[in-house]
């Protein structure tokens, strides 16, 4: 079965709205498994021995359950960890291209220096912008990514005799890869599968839960574990979705860049 569909609406819908409709649902199985439990004791009345058993039953289920959020979190988190070291990375290579650069004759100094400049002003909008406004910021990209590559063919003939010509390509081929790098890790989420089956797990949970617990203080406490169960399944979808939620990776080493970037090209020249 494809569960495509419930990844894209994880990644678009309001998070309070999926905080309310999961613990909605989860108490909603929760009383249909305390119906279940009424109805049956009318029907045959409580085995004996049966508590005790329930209990290693629901034990061992929310061991399970445990064990499958804490691998659905890892993977979450995985994913974050790699798009914030990319961030870092991206921008070591954009200095580097952009002081490489800064070798280069006029007038194609000049150009290649202004077209990084926009490169890193369009990325850091791009990391902030929410999913209807990337379009256009997608497409300055990968303007600026052609013209960053025309540049370098424009000037490749002032260097080609120069050993200093495959360590400024390498430089520009690394801030392009490093493009596609980025663009992947957004785009890369948990398995739609692996949150279908959690999604599974917890609804059936707190069905278990509600047929198993009786009391009105035990069901209090119930409800309380189905409060945290729905908060910690808030915190993976998002920091699952890098372009809405409100965890995201930091802009600071691009934003260092673009102030390092505002410092004019002469200043390169004290010693020329």
């Amino acid at each position: 079965m494809d569960w495509t569909f419930l990844q894209d609406w994880l990644a678009t819908a309001h998070l309070g709205l999926l905080v309310l409709l999961f613990f909605l649902l989860m108490c909603l199985s929760a009383t249909l498994g305390a119906l279940l439990r009424r109805a049956q004791r009318r029907r045959a009345g409580a085995e004996a021995g049966s508590e005790g058993q329930q209990g290693y039953i629901v034990s061992a289920v929310l061991g399970l359950l445990a064990l499958l959020m804490g691998f659905t979190f890892s993977i979450a988190v995985e994913r974050f960890d790699a798009r914030r070291l990319l961030v870092l990375e991206e921008a070591n290579a954009i200095g580097t291209a952009y002081l490489r650069a800064q070798l280069l004759s006029e007038p194609h100094r000049a150009r290649m220096s202004g077209i990084l400049r926009q490169y890193v002003d369009n990325r850091i909008a791009l990391a902030r912008a929410r999913p209807g406004e990337a379009s256009p910021l997608l497409a300055r990209n990968d303007a600026l990514v052609t013209d960053m590559w025309s540049a370098t063919s424009a000037a490749f003939p002032t260097i080609q005799g120069l050993d200093f010509s495959s360590v400024y390509l390498n430089a520009v081929n690394a801030v392009i890869d490093l493009d596609a790098s980025r663009k992947a890790a957004r785009m890369a989420r948990v398995p739609a599968e692996v949150v279908a089956v959690l999604l599974i797990y917890l609804v059936t949970t707190a069905g278990m839960l509600g047929y198993v617990l009786q009391g009105a203080a035990v069901k209090a406490a119930g409800a309380f574990l189905l409060a945290l169960l729905t908060l910690s399944l808030a915190l993976i979808v998002d920091i699952d979705r890098p372009t809405l939620g409100g965890i995201v990776e930091g802009q600071g080493p691009m934003e260092a860049l673009r102030d390092a970037l505002a410092t004019p090209p002469s200043v390169y020249d004290r010693w020329r």
